[in-house]
């Protein structure tokens, strides 16, 4: 671990403005350690990053000095930590990305950051029966051994967190939410609950400075790193143009394993997923083709089976389920599938809905659940 001193000239590298990620390794490559780089001449460091920022870099008034002394402060509070690329905890998977950064902002177990993960991702607006399989898929894959990678937003992110947390045995929060914001900062603030949990039992880790507000920007260079920390990545629902299929793209360009659910042709969720198996994504049904197809040692604790969740229905809740089938149904028509009056119908839908079967959706539609 870097003394204060070592760390306080890593942060001041990735701090001064203008300076970037591709600036800041050109300089590390030529001088090596930060306190090198900021002991070179200002000739030898124009012949490198050139005159504006070799004068950015030696300015007398360095404006970081505030920003550093924080992010010490924060760094010697219980649980966090600041890992730099010559930090022998730093995430060897993001070393075979082409921009990894320079330093790392964890609050968590850092031991996770070198363990075998697979990434879940997918829409902010999901489906219930997306978070779902969301929640499953990440519940059974981390009872397996595998850390659950995620960008803490919400829907299918924050159901694959969830389900990683659930997860029974010793892998129990193997889980790790990559931010787009400082790390001391939760975005969305509806994910705070969820945030204290994963920091608590998982890792929170992100690029930015603390501080760093929630900058659109942000949420693609954030994308890199959850792609680049797994062994693959699961997309569970995606529309045609989604942020999970640039995830999605960033896995596959740096080998990784790229894995997608599919669903219903009508459904708009799962255009961006049957985009991708037509790109040559890996069509999955459970959490055991995963597995399979990473060669992947299972764990002892065993995997959830397929569950239906609350009572056993009897046969009119059955017959009705079987009419429903499993594309979203408006009322009108299931009424004239089920040869039910309005109020018969309405009561078991209702029924259904208390023990987990269906879920009611927007425009008075409803939809089976199923629980992989």
């Amino acid at each position: 671990m870097p003394t204060d001193a070592s760390l306080a000239s890593w942060l001041r590298l990735t701090l001064i403005p203008g300076v970037g990620g591709e600036a800041q390794r050109t300089l590390l490559k030529a001088f090596g350690l930060p306190e090198a780089i900021f002991d070179a001449s200002m000739a030898a460091l124009r012949g490198v990053i050139g005159a504006p920022l070799a004068e950015r870099l030696l300015q007398l008034d360095d404006p970081t000095t505030a920003e550093i002394d924080a992010a010490l402060s924060w760094a010697s509070e219980s649980g966090n930590r600041i890992l730099t690329l010559a930090d022998e905890d730093y995430p060897q998977a993001l070393l075979t990305s082409a921009d990894p950064p320079i330093v790392l902002y964890l609050k968590g177990r850092v031991e996770l950051l070198n363990r075998p993960g697979l990434a879940i991702v997918g829409s902010r607006n999901a489906t219930p029966q997306g978070e779902l399989n969301a929640e499953a898929f990440a519940a059974t894959l981390a009872a397996a051994g595998l850390t659950i990678v995620s960008g803490l937003a919400l829907g299918i992110d924050a159901a694959a967190h969830r389900g990683a947390l659930s997860a029974q045995g010793e892998n129990s929060g193997s889980t790790i939410a990559v931010i787009g914001t400082g790390a001391n900062r939760i975005y969305p603030a509806r994910n705070h609950e969820l945030a204290r949990a994963i920091a608590q039992r998982g890792a929170i880790l992100s690029e930015f400075p603390l501080n760093t507000p929630p900058l659109a920007a942000n949420f693609p260079r954030r994308n890199r790193l959850i792609a680049g920390l797994a062994k693959g990545c699961l997309v569970v629902e995606a529309a045609a143009r989604s942020g999970s299929l640039i995830t999605a793209r960033l896995a596959a360009e740096v080998g990784r394993e790229v894995f997608a659910i599919p669903g219903s042709i009508h459904a708009p969720l799962v255009k961006g997923c049957h985009q991708l198996i037509k790109q040559g994504a890996k069509l999955v049904e459970s959490a055991q083709d995963i597995l399979e197809e990473l060669d992947w040692h299972i764990a002892e604790a065993p995997l959830r089976g397929d569950t239906t969740g609350g009572a056993i229905p009897d046969s009119a809740v059955a017959q009705l389920l079987a009419v429903l089938g499993h594309d979203p149904c408006d009322v009108d028509t299931l009424a004239m599938r089920a040869g039910l009056a309005p109020d018969a119908l309405l009561a078991l839908l209702l029924q259904l809905e208390l023990d987990g079967h269906v879920a009611n959706l927007p425009g008075g539609r409803y939809q089976r659940l199923q629980r992989n």
